[in-house]
């Protein structure tokens, strides 16, 4: 800092002086900008979990119950085709038979599914990317802060969380998710109401903390296949005691729900190892 500030003019001052000077000028400048990026970074640290059940929309939601209660629906703008798929999977999962991807161990539940978990959270901020970290996992998404676009149509293809990039406006992360896998191939749901969405979905969201300290994150769906509007869907975490843990995420000899060939009916294992309920058959 002396050497920036020399009383001496710099004119007076040899070559090699000189150049020291403006070289450690320039790093307290840069150190001084990161410090203004760190500080306008909002501080989302410690451990969170969603608000309500594991419906996804619960704002279109009837009838009384959880994601897995016959009866329970939620009414996104679907086509009539996919509101006909839609009813088909309801169907069966009234009878405790719809194929959810996440009965499979290691299998990651996607996007939007990772924000509509049950099991507690932690978001990771940086000047170039956000993570949210789901404790139900293998489940991270990353969305890059860093001035990127999405890659060019001719490279992407689909994944889980698909590929998003964000920017801050003020307090509020607001990012852009494409390439994300089509619920049609089996390896993704929304939720276990059996809530769908085609490969054309792109989801802009905005994340910030609102004024109850409540992480809120609205998310606007678009998808030409499968819904004849935008959907908008709205999910919320509260913040959990300072000093909460998340642990991991441990599956049983990596298969944690196996399924009933016969009946289509999926298991629950227990801590110890032992199924936990039976087939609808065997009720």
């Amino acid at each position: 800092m002396l050497a920036c500030y020399a009383p001496v003019p710099a004119f007076l001052l040899p070559p090699r002086r000189i150049g020291w000077t403006l070289c450690l000028g320039s790093a307290v400048l840069l150190a001084l900008l990161q410090g203004v990026v760190q500080a306008a970074t909002p501080d989302w640290s410690g451990v969170w979990a969603m608000q309500g059940g594991t419906v996804f929309d619960l704002a279109t939601q009837t009838g009384k119950g959880g994601s897995t209660t016959p009866g329970v629906r939620e009414h996104p703008p679907y086509t009539p085709a996919y509101e006909a798929k839609y009813l088909a999977n309801m169907a069966l999962r009234d009878k405790g038979i719809l194929p959810d991807p996440n009965s499979f161990c290691g299998i990651p539940t996607g996007f939007p599914r990772i924000l509509n978990l049950p099991d507690v959270y932690e978001f990771a901020v940086t000047p170039q990317q956000v993570w949210i970290i789901a404790e139900n996992g293998p489940n991270v998404l990353r969305i890059y802060t860093d001035g990127r676009a999405h890659p060019a149509p001719a490279d992407r293809w689909p994944t889980h969380t698909g590929d998003s990039v964000g920017h801050w406006e003020g307090d509020t992360l607001v990012f852009d998710t494409l390439s994300l896998h089509s619920s049609e191939n089996g390896r993704t749901l929304v939720d276990r109401t059996g809530l769908m969405l085609s490969e054309a979905a792109h989801v802009v969201s905005r994340m910030h903390i609102n004024a109850a300290g409540l992480m809120e994150v609205q998310m606007t769906i678009d998808d030409q296949q499968a819904l004849s509007a935008p959907w908008v869907v709205t999910k919320r975490f509260k913040q959990q005691d300072k000093g909460a843990r998340v642990y991991d995420y441990a599956c049983n000899e990596n298969n944690r729900n196996p399924v009933d060939p016969k009946t289509g009916w999926t298991y629950t294992i227990g801590p110890d190892g032992r199924i936990i309920d039976q087939s609808a058959t065997k009720k």
